[in-house]
């Protein structure tokens, strides 16, 4: 696997090696060891989600904060997301800023997003399947956000704000300003 760092601290682009002939490919899509060895981080995960999505969903920007935060190994495993990635760690260097990539079954691209960042994606094509591997349990009482469309994020979720669809609680998230990470 090729590991490649973002323009934010810890966070990590997996590039699977691919073997293909005529009948197809093999790929490891994460190996434990290998992952620890090239970053240097835990890469133990506890907990896969898989959600699917059609054009124009918006999810996020969520995360999980104190004990129960959460790193994530992200994936597209049918369709297209550009998948983004906030660091909301305040001692950072990068704090506020964010990063963002397409993920889909073709480039078989992963996203590492380490504990202290906020997580979102976008769908664009018909439909997307994505997967979620985290290194600690979901605990509802921990979540936290920010607004999609924060005019100090200014994030380009690369869809016409008019075909973005978002649920109830996306709508009415707080801005990134009224935090307190």
């Amino acid at each position: 696997m090729k590991i490649t760092e973002t323009p934010l601290k810890d966070c990590y682009i997996i590039e699977p090696t691919v073997i293909e002939d005529e009948r197809g490919f093999f790929y490891e899509k994460y190996n434990e060891a290998k992952f620890e060895q090239l970053t240097g981080l835990n890469g133990h995960f506890v907990q896969d989600n898989i959600s699917k999505s059609t054009y124009g969903v918006l999810r996020g920007i969520h995360l999980q904060k104190g004990i129960h935060a959460q790193a994530k190994l992200v994936s597209c495993l049918e369709g297209k997301v550009f998948d983004v990635a906030v660091d909301l760690r305040k001692d950072s260097a990068t704090f506020g800023k964010w990063f963002g990539l397409e993920l889909t079954p073709q480039n078989k691209l992963q996203l590492y997003v380490p504990r202290g960042f906020g997580h979102g994606f976008s769908v664009l094509s018909d439909t997307a399947i994505f997967s979620y591997k985290c290194d600690n349990f979901y605990n509802k009482d921990s979540e936290g956000s920010v607004i999609w469309n924060d005019p100090d994020l200014n994030i380009d979720w690369k869809l016409a704000p008019e075909d973005i669809l978002l649920s109830e609680k996306d709508r009415t998230l707080p801005a990134f300003s009224a935090q307190n990470f």
